[in-house]
């Protein structure tokens, strides 16, 4: 039985994760990037200033809000949302690749990224559009409600916005066990076993009492942790990485060249045919990129959406920044760490070392720190990992609220914290295998909502633009709710006065 899943598992995942589907991915990035006259280049400085800059000159973008109220501030937003993105697959991921496509796959997964950070800014714009409060308070948006309310508001399409709606959150919540939980709990017991000695059921126990803490008391308590867990997790790894590229100056430039060269087969990746290793460089560096930053997934807009702000474009530059920082930042040093090392040899991408993913990063790391690189990767991959599961029981609560309502959610969280000690202390291929796909699958609904609701991005981002760069006295597009509460007020009003004027 086991064997017919894993099979049918391996076709729909060769499908999901195919070229087709890359493609699609790329491509409404650069649809959104052309709508929105390639917002992420032409006003560079601009969410720049308004994101990483507005952390060290804007109290209103750390400020916290009161315990009553429910929202959480822009940083907390971002660093639940980085927490959710910023794991393993910056570390073994990146490495996966590289040993696979070569160093050419980088330069692809750059592409992925520029292109991701527009999906990524037209999800958190939709996201904030249409976002509605629940029951307690909180700001609950994803591309649930902007397929049921959005595309579902289009002619004809009602019933097919909410059936793409439950297809997404449904996908999404079988993911959050899967790459949001088992897996990357798995990860931190493996490698504390090997590194540290430590027992795999005593990893799980301890970070299932920890999860436990942070997970049931909701959304305010996880984003609490996370402020001060990802920067912290982030600068470290990143210093480290600095270190291990400073030290190696000299292949700097060798480096760069080979990933070039690499991407447009100039030079055959690892002695191969040139057209098979520039497929596996743009293969491989898409599908780093795409699940590196989990762009077009359309999996942390639900945490974007519970921000306190009111402008959409506002927590669209958010994410645009947090692609930038996953991937161009955090994915680029780990690959520059890699082939500055010496565990590749750059003239022919073949790979030096025997090692894989994670511990062919620790080699990277020991070439400079010596036996402690191996435990630098370890404590790395655990504050990484746990991030990310942090940060994936927030989409799954979220979708299973979409489902079921806001009172069984207490129902998801307990379950999915108990599932932590049995992802510490299970084989868990195939169920790796299973959230790939359903991860993937999540893309498919999510990028129908945002192709289908371009102009709706598109229309938003010119009005900000108009409003704040061309000084245009317009009326703000703020919410999709307030526009059609706006409308039904007008529209009583004309009634009135029709009614008025016929006495």
């Amino acid at each position: 039985m086991l064997e017919i899943i894993a099979n049918v598992n391996s076709a729909v995942n060769g499908f999901v994760w195919g070229i087709p589907m890359l493609v699609l991915l790329v491509g409404t990035g650069i649809l959104m990037t052309f709508l929105t006259k390639w917002f992420q280049l032409s006003h560079f400085g601009y969410w720049m200033k308004h994101t990483l800059g507005g952390i060290f000159t804007n109290k209103k973008v750390t400020a916290h809000t009161s315990k009553e109220d429910r929202q959480i501030s822009q940083f907390q937003s971002l660093c639940t949302a980085l927490a959710a993105t910023i794991g393993t697959g910056n570390i073994a991921g990146v490495a996966a690749a590289l040993a696979t496509g070569g160093p050419g796959s980088i330069f692809w997964m750059w592409i992925t990224a520029f292109f991701g950070m527009m999906t990524n800014y037209s999800e958190n714009v939709l996201g904030i559009f249409y976002r509605i409060k629940n029951k307690d308070g909180e700001w609950s948006g994803g591309a649930m409600y902007y397929l049921r309310d959005g595309l579902g508001s289009k002619k004809g399409c009602r019933n097919i916005g909410k059936v793409l709606a439950t297809l997404f959150a449904t996908f999404c919540i079988l993911a959050s066990f899967g790459i949001g939980n088992m897996s990357q709990i798995n990860s931190i017991a493996v490698n504390m076993n090997t590194v540290f000695g430590i027992p795999m059921v005593i990893t799980g126990i301890l970070l299932m009492i920890l999860a436990g803490l942070v997970v049931v008391g909701g959304i305010k308590r996880i984003a609490a942790v996370t402020e001060k867990l990802v920067p912290f997790m982030a600068v470290v790894y990143v210093v480290g990485a600095l270190v291990i590229v400073i030290f190696n100056y000299e292949m700097i430039i060798p480096a760069f060249a080979a990933v070039f060269k690499g991407a447009f087969g100039l030079k055959a990746v690892g002695g191969g045919i040139v057209g098979s290793g520039v497929k596996s460089a743009v293969t491989w560096g898409m599908k780093r990129g795409v699940f590196s930053n989990e762009a077009g997934l359309g999996s942390s807009v639900m945490v974007h959406s519970a921000s306190n702000v009111k402008e959409p474009v506002q927590q669209g530059m958010w994410g645009i920044f947090e692609v930038f920082a996953d991937t161009i930042v955090v994915c680029t040093l780990t690959a520059l760490a890699v082939l500055t090392s010496g565990v590749m040899d750059l003239s022919t991408g073949e790979m030096i070392s025997q090692a894989e993913k994670t511990a062919l990063v620790s080699e990277s790391f020991a070439t400079v720190f010596g036996p402690f690189g191996g435990a630098f990767i370890a404590i790395a991959i655990l504050f990484f990992a746990f991030s990310t599961t942090l940060g994936w029981s927030i989409y799954g609560t979220k979708a299973f609220e979409y489902l079921f309502g806001t009172k069984a959610t207490m129902a998801y969280k307990i379950v999915f914290v108990v599932f932590i000690v049995i992802g510490a202390t299970m084989n868990l291929e195939l169920a790796w295998d299973l959230s790939d796909t359903f991860n993937g699958l999540m893309a498919i609904p999510n990028l129908i909502g945002v192709i289908s609701l371009s102009g709706t991005v598109k229309a938003i981002t010119k009005n900000y633009v108009d409003r704040k760069f061309h000084n245009k006295d317009i009326e703000p597009m703020y919410s999709a709710f307030e526009t059609i509460q706006k409308q039904q007020l007008e529209h009583a009003l004309a009634e009135e006065e029709q009614e008025e004027a016929a006495i």
